[in-house]
């Protein structure tokens, strides 16, 4: 175990308390990674497995039309949050990043209350929320873009009732095609979660705040 390991300097600390902008990472995502090791004078960092896919789930927005918070919003004994997780654990997904910002401090308190997700989630706090969501994904990508990561799953808080078979699907696909972009369809439309491979992560971090990761994707 030769590698030291580092976390983004804004990861937020377990959810069960309270939030602080110190790195203390939870490391469940250590089952991906047998080569892990704390270095506690240069923190800690992810070393994956190759070929991994992780998910952001992006959560920092304001929710003005709704009222109120949407990760918190009640669903079937979840929230959308911990439903969202729950998803990808059942599909498969052991690192997902959630990016916060508005109101992180009751997201995460909310989260922590979901006994059986607790610990399938890592949180990280996005300051520059207000500036739009190509923002929180700037910061999601900034935590999981490691060696070994092929793509990345993302996807909106506010899209909980999505299937693992969907998202399977969408990460089978990528696997037979290795396709720039994979996401969802019904006739016409299109879902989420969208699975972004690493060679567009540079694209991303490139493209214009003022239309976000939409033209890329599209």
């Amino acid at each position: 175990m030769a590698a030291a390991l580092r976390a983004h300097p804004e990861l937020i600390r377990f959810p069960r308390v309270c939030r602080q902008r110190i790195a203390q990472l939870h490391l469940r995502a250590a089952a991906l990674t047998p080569d892990l090791q704390t270095d506690f004078t240069h923190g800690l960092r992810i070393l994956y497995d190759s070929s991994v896919i992780p998910a952001i789930v992006l959560a920092a927005g304001k929710s003005v039309r709704m009222g109120r918070t949407k990760a918190t919003l009640p669903l079937d004994g979840d929230t959308f949050l911990s439903r969202i997780v729950r998803t990808f654990a059942a599909a498969g997904i052991d690192d997902v990043v959630v990016v916060v910002g508005h109101d992180a401090d009751a997201i995460v308190a909310s989260f922590a209350q979901a006994d059986a997700v607790v610990g399938r989630a890592r949180f990280v706090d996005n300051p520059q929320y207000e500036q739009g969501q190509l923002s929180s994904l700037l910061t999601g990508l900034q935590v999981i873009d490691r060696p070994g990561v092929v793509a990345v799953l993302m996807t909106l808080v506010d899209v909980p009732l999505v299937s693992a078979g969907t998202v399977r699907a969408v990460v089978d696909r990528y696997r037979q095609t290795h396709a720039a972009i994979v996401r969802p369809v019904r006739g016409e439309q299109h879902g989420h979660p969208v699975l972004i491979d690493r060679k567009l992560f540079d694209a991303i971090r490139r493209a214009d705040p003022a239309s976000g990761a939409k033209p890329i994707i599209r």
